[in-house]
């Protein structure tokens, strides 16, 4: 993505989608951290936050147990959200689509749609001075991989954050 910015016009709000494979775990994740982070920096009226799955394992069910308990401790409550698949709208629908990984970039599709489409990219391409590429799926490993997609997930957020205030929240 190298940091694309979509064209938009007009005052409403900036539309950001994270997406990883069940949305039960990293995109969950990333929508609480983010979600978070604007209400406390006071713009929850003018960006607008949702994830989503690339499968439709886990359509309707909360995120994972794992995943709450580690946004829980630190202050993040994703009890009120609920997975869903992503739908080829959200590729219109959305300014930023963002995925967790390349497999997941590779099915919501590389290439943004026509100059009003979604900016798709991969999260972590906002998080500076990281060397990884991917948020890594902590659904089959132990405890410890929740906290480091938090980790990761939050460096993100506060790059994500900064460049909508660039390019977009002036």
């Amino acid at each position: 993505m190298a940091r694309v910015t979509p064209t938009k016009s007009g005052p409403s709000p900036v539309k950001i989608l994270f997406v990883c494979t069940g949305n039960i775990c990293r995109s969950p994740t990333a929508e609480g951290v983010f979600r978070a982070l604007v209400a406390r920096e006071g713009l929850a009226d003018r960006i607008h936050v949702d994830s989503a799955g690339t499968h439709g394992y886990h359509s309707g069910e909360p995120p994972d147990p794992r995943t709450q308990e580690a946004a829980r401790r630190r202050g993040i409550d994703l009890s009120g959200q609920r997975a869903r698949r992503t739908r080829p709208s959200d590729l219109t629908g959305f300014d930023y689509v963002l995925a967790m990984d390349d497999t997941n970039l590779y099915s919501i599709g590389r290439t943004p749609e026509p100059p009003d489409g979604a900016a798709v990219g991969l999260f972590l391409e906002f998080a500076p001075g990281q060397d990884e590429r991917e948020v890594p799926d902590p659904y089959y490993g132990g405890a410890d991989g929740f906290d480091r997609v938090l980790d990761l997930v939050e460096a993100a957020a506060a790059g994500l954050l900064a460049h909508l205030r660039e390019h977009h929240l002036k």
